[in-house]
């Protein structure tokens, strides 16, 4: 499973009070927390701060890529912050985030041209998010021939089939999980990821909801995700359930990260 570190988000308080404080010390300890709880990528989001989000990202990007050994994946909506970001980086990074939207698309295409980065690809469209399988398998489809034909390998691309949340209907985890397997099998080589959190959105016991969910989207094939790598429960399921599904040879992971007290039993 290829975590990627969602903590370092403006959205969130203390990291918008830390960076209002330019507290360098405090959001480089953010970051190494989540590469030693095993994220592959560190997100780092300023989106929320409108008004500073370039100078911000740019001083962010070179702070935690100073204190972690993984790549960074570079999250914005702001196309002109994406490529600033990029021309700052040591490592290839992941691009969060591309749609089939037509000015979104035609804003982020011209900086993954070379293929100088990996890229997560929102499966939405004008039309907006898709709410069946068929829709969402179909513009993931659209999505991947646009990309390689920009010179990306597939193993480079992140599906995300934007899970909805169960509150407004129960079949929305049902049509994700249906997405995923279709996506994995029918493009073949692309990676499959999401924003885990939005399932649960307006039900009680979040954090229960999302640590299931994740276990039943990666008997589908899900190989990513976006989420807290600190959640040591969401850790544990996914270690487990990694090792279940046979990606664990000799189950050394799991044994591993038990004897290391990164797992909750």
């Amino acid at each position: 499973m290829i975590v990627i570190g969602e903590r370092i988000n403006t959205s969130r308080k203390p990291i918008h009070e830390a960076l209002e404080k330019r507290d360098k010390a405090f959001l480089q300890e953010e970051a190494r927390k989540q590469e030693a709880a095993g994220a592959a990528y560190i997100d780092v989001n300023c989106g929320s701060r409108l008004n500073t989000e370039y100078d911000d990202f740019l001083w962010l990007v070179e702070l935690v890529q100073e204190a972690v050994s993984v790549p960074l994946s570079l999250d914005s909506p702001s196309a002109k912050v994406l490529e600033a970001g990029l021309a700052n980086v040591d490592k290839r990074p992941l691009i969060n985030s591309i749609t089939l939207e037509k000015e979104r698309f035609d804003e982020v295409a011209p900086i993954l041209e070379g293929n100088r980065a990996d890229i997560i690809a929102l499966c939405m469209d004008d039309s907006g998010i898709p709410n069946a399988t068929e829709k969402i398998v179909e513009n993931a489809a659209a999505l991947v021939e646009r990309l390689e034909g920009l010179g990306l390998e597939r193993s480079g691309i992140f599906v995300d089939p934007l899970i909805q949340p169960l509150s407004v209907d129960t079949e929305n985890g049902n049509t994700a999980l249906k997405a995923i397997e279709r996506i994995m099998t029918d493009l073949a080589g692309v990676h499959t990821t999401c924003g885990l959190s939005n399932v649960s959105y307006g039900l009680p016991e979040r954090f229960l909801v999302n640590r299931t969910f994740i276990v039943c989207a990666m008997a589908s094939g899900l190989d990513s995700a976006i989420i807290d790598p600190l959640d040591k429960k969401m850790m544990t399921n996914i270690l487990t359930a990694e090792m279940i599904l046979g990606r664990d040879e000799y189950c050394s992971e799991f044994i591993d990260a038990m004897r290391e007290g990164r797992l909750t039993p």
